[in-house]
């Protein structure tokens, strides 16, 4: 089963925005994924991003690819427009909504498969481009519908729960959205709800190409070899009953630590990651600086999270291009097709 209807009783006291909307009207339906996978904490942090904000849940489209991330936009709000495209190619389909439609909030979900691999072409043109969208990557380090192969963001060195070890080296999709221009850029953690929600807030009222790689551990592929709970253990010693495969729950990964503070975050199969909170003197204006500090704490096995850099002057696609103020899909013939004098005068400027 992939889709669960969400019941509609909520409870009559819940609190309303400026618009009337309660939290439960940006919600979806109920998720199918793991229990306790890190992609469920980031739909959260979308819905009280987009509740705290006041956005019309009509007003904002969200687009996605394929993978475990990009079921989640039918998880969060389930009033808005939605499309699903094809593996790799949200940002080009996202792009031509943005130029079609201006008007709209444009939300892209992606994951590391689907941007860094496949994608990665596609992900660098619509930042080049400085498409007005929030192009968040729910970054779990493997191809989690087609059993937890790495993907192209895999650490080198690391492993798999099978014991094969990652000789590639991980393409950092943060520094690449640096080198390509973007004007928003920030890291965040699932399990960090007080630092992803300011960000996913932060970027939806940004001008230009904004983005977020946010780290989410993946639940399904942490047993390993040796756990007499394992799926391997259990399917060799169950052979007279069935072939069931089941997916344990497992309890969400949250942090809470201060800025400037590091922290270690154990996920469910052991290993850990170093979070680096930036400190509250970090300056997020300056490019080449913040491509230098990532480099930095990578060096010290760290990962940086926060607000990496922002351009307070921002362009975005429609004013490189000198689109008109009014959405094209609104124009009709007249503005369309303005007639011969007004040919006749830009061919004249032409010679």
């Amino acid at each position: 089963m992939t889709y669960i209807t969400k019941p509609r009783l909520h409870h009559p006291q819940l609190k309303p925005n400026a618009l009337g909307y309660t939290r439960r009207d940006y919600e979806g339906s109920v998720s199918t994924l793991c229990a306790g996978c890190g992609h469920d904490s980031i739909s959260a942090s979308i819905i009280q991003a987009c509740y705290e904000l006041d956005i019309a849940p009509h007003r904002l489209a969200k687009l996605s690819g394929i993978g475990c991330s990009s079921k989640t936009p039918d998880y969060f709000l389930g009033n808005s427009h939605g499309f699903n495209t094809v593996h790799g190619r949200m940002p080009s389909v996202l792009t031509g909504a943005n130029l079609a439609n201006r008007d709209l909030v444009y939300l892209g979900v992606s994951g590391d498969g689907d941007s860094a691999s496949i994608g990665l072409g596609q992900f660098a043109h619509s930042i080049r481009r400085g498409v007005n969208m929030l192009y968040i990557v729910e970054n779990n380090g493997v191809y989690g519908l087609t059993k937890g192969q790495f993907s192209a963001t895999s650490d080198k060195g690391s492993k798999s729960k099978k014991g094969v070890v990652n000789h590639d080296a991980g393409i950092d999709l943060v520094s690449l959205a640096l080198q390509m221009g973007a004007t928003f850029v920030a890291r965040s953690f699932s399990g960090d709800k007080a630092q992803l929600v300011p960000l996913i807030k932060a970027a939806l009222n940004h001008k230009g190409a904004a983005f977020i790689d946010c780290i989410s551990p993946c639940v399904q592929f942490n047993n390993h070899a040796g756990s007499t709970k394992s799926y391997d253990y259990v399917r060799e010693h169950n052979e007279a009953v069935n072939r069931m495969d089941v997916v344990p729950a497992r309890q969400a990964i949250t942090v809470d630590y201060a800025p400037g503070e590091t922290v270690a975050v154990t996920q469910h199969d052991g290993s850990v990651l170093q979070l680096h909170k930036l400190a509250e003197h970090y300056d997020p204006s300056d490019r080449v600086g913040a491509m230098a500090y990532l480099q930095a704490r990578a060096s010290l096995g760290e990962i940086a999270t926060g607000l990496l850099f922002i351009d307070p002057e921002a362009r975005d696609l429609h004013e490189n291009l000198g689109t008109v103020d009014a959405p094209l899909n609104t124009l009709n013939a007249p503005e369309l097709v303005p007639g011969k004098a007004a040919l006749d005068r830009i061919n004249a400027g032409l010679r």
